[in-house]
């Protein structure tokens, strides 16, 4: 099958298309979700622990350490913990969740002016780069955050992990792993802009030969409706130009028709006439 010039297809509207609109909203608010779960010191809570208040909750990050109570608001970070920051996971974790947030950011640059609306169409290649930059980075935050997941109860500290501790996963392995599905699938979107699929329907175009069809089949007048109209046969009468006479009409009337009384004259007056009888 011969493969279409860009010449072949035609933009109806100056909108901008639908993917392109959808990655610019999940890609910031996965950007967002990311930061949150980086900077915060909650990827796991050791609650319970044995030879400290009962009250105590241990939060750990991949930047921070910090003490806080389940009566009080307060915490105190910057804990030192140099066996739980020896853990391997821990700087790879680290390396990756900075790159996925710089990669977030160069890919919004590149993909924002291939998205702008007032062309008559958006530069797909750099759109399309640009969700693809965004898409990466989404994967590079999934990664870290399912593998602290799966060795969450595994990862060494100081703070002792006997019975009766409590190992629990902290908000911020949900926040990346929320995030990160935001950017894979705003960029992932954008990307297959690149490609002219579902009939050019995802970029917001139609061929040229659908549009021209479509004006000519609107232009065409619809054929006049016709309409039968009865006929009536009744006797023509050869004194007349009309299709009745009056006995034709009298003959069709199935009832009897009442009688006119005639006129009288009165013929008692005998008295002499004048002028204004006349």
């Amino acid at each position: 099958m011969p493969r279409r010039t860009a010449q072949e297809w035609i933009r109806l509207s100056l909108r901008t298309p639908g993917i392109l609109i959808f990655g610019l909203v999940m890609a910031p608010c996965g950007w967002v979700l990311d930061l949150t779960a980086t900077v915060a010191p909650n990827w796991r809570t050791i609650s319970s622990v044995q030879g400290r208040p009962e009250n105590e909750i241990v939060q750990q990050g991949i930047f921070d350490i910090c003490i806080a109570s389940s009566t009080d608001t307060r915490s105190t970070c910057s804990q030192e913990d140099a066996t739980y920051f020896g853990n391997d996971i821990i700087p790879i974790a680290q390396g990756l969740m900075v790159a996925s947030l710089v990669i977030t950011l160069i890919g919004l640059a590149v993909a924002i002016p291939g998205v702008r609306c007032w062309r008559d169409r958006p530069n797909w290649v750099v759109a399309g780069l640009g969700g693809l930059l965004i898409f990466c980075s989404g994967v590079l935050t999934i990664i870290p955050i399912a593998w602290y997941t799966h060795i969450l109860s595994n990862v060494t500290t100081v703070t002792p992990l006997t019975s009766p501790s409590v190992l629990q996963v902290g908000y911020c392995i949900v926040l990346g792993y929320i995030g990160g599905i935001f950017e894979v699938l705003g960029g992932f979107v954008m990307f297959i802009g690149i490609c002219r699929c579902c009939g050019g329907k995802n970029r917001g175009e139609v061929r040229v030969d659908e549009v021209t069809a479509g004006r000519q089949f609107r232009h065409q007048k619809p054929p006049p409706r016709r309409v039968d109209v009865p006929t009536l046969s009744r006797p023509r009468s050869a004194a007349s130009s009309v299709p009745y006479s009056k006995d034709s009409m009298d003959e069709d009337v199935s009832f009897p028709r009442a009688k006119s009384p005639a006129r009288s004259v009165n013929t008692s007056y005998s008295a002499q006439p004048y002028d204004a009888d006349l």
